[in-house]
């Protein structure tokens, strides 16, 4: 999420000319400031608003966008932060909660130095962007829930497959697996599996451990241990989780 927050932020600025743009994360009982398009002092930088207070807090509490001229004036607020706003020598805000599954997740705020009448253009800008991540953030959680499924599909018809007795049969379920899997790129350096190294990679894909994997395999442990190093080495990775990524790259999983 932070790349995609970082990246609304900056068509904010750039389409509102505003002072600062930031935002923060939600979490359970407030609101983390982490994000931010301008120059800040310092202050602002990790705030932590508790939930209902100050405007961030406000805007996540209520789901409701909220703008105020002046932050330290404005009564529709409480003001538990004006000296972080004084600090940084910000006026005029705006702030839009981004809610994903009904629930909010973020809030992107924009900022002037100075106070202002109007501020409808500036909260329609946030509130656009605010819109335009929230579907990126829903279709995100989307694909990723479908990959997930899709591995642990891939995973279960290699499984069935190395049961089989019947050539023909086993492989058929084999196509069938390779099916989810989406090609590599053109510029993607072929990787070369073992039948049972792939077994191994779908199942590590599911997040199990050398030991599952091994009860599901009916193989022995250090067997799948070896396994494992094989698919370090082939894959360029140094982690259980680099096998993962590097594998989907080469278009080995789903």
């Amino acid at each position: 999420m932070a790349s995609r927050v970082d990246a609304a932020l900056s068509r904010v600025r750039r389409a509102t000319d505003v002072s600062l743009a930031f935002g923060g994360r939600v979490h359970d009982d407030g609101v983390t400031l982490c994000h931010f398009d301008g120059g800040i002092i310092g202050p602002l930088r990790g705030a932590r608003l508790d939930l209902g207070h100050g405007l961030g807090g406000r805007v996540a509490a209520q789901q409701r966008s909220l703008a105020c001229h002046d932050y330290v004036r404005t009564p529709l607020i409480t003001h538990k932060y004006d000296a972080i706003i004084r600090a940084e020598g910000l006026r005029a805000m705006a702030a839009v909660p981004v809610i994903v599954g009904r629930l909010p997740v973020a809030v992107l705020y924009a900022a002037l130095r100075t106070a202002q009448s109007q501020m409808d253009r500036v909260l329609d800008a946030v509130t656009h962007e605010a819109r335009v991540l929230e579907q990126e953030l829903v279709s995100e959680n989307a694909e990723q829930t479908w990959r997930s499924r899709a591995r642990d599909v891939h995973a279960e018809l290699r499984l069935l497959a190395g049961r089989l007795d019947d050539d023909e049969l086993r492989a058929a379920m084999l196509r069938a697996a390779a099916l989810l899997v989406d090609e590599a790129p053109d510029d993607a350096v072929p990787v070369h599996l073992t039948g049972r190294e792939q077994d191994v990679l779908a199942l590590l894909a599911g997040g199990l451990s050398n030991r599952a994997i091994a009860e599901r395999l009916g193989i022995g442990v250090y067997t799948v241990k070896d396994h494992v190093k094989s698919l370090l080495a082939k894959l360029g990775a140094s982690s259980r989780f680099e096998v993962v990524v590097h594998a989907r790259r080469a278009g080995l999983l789903p």
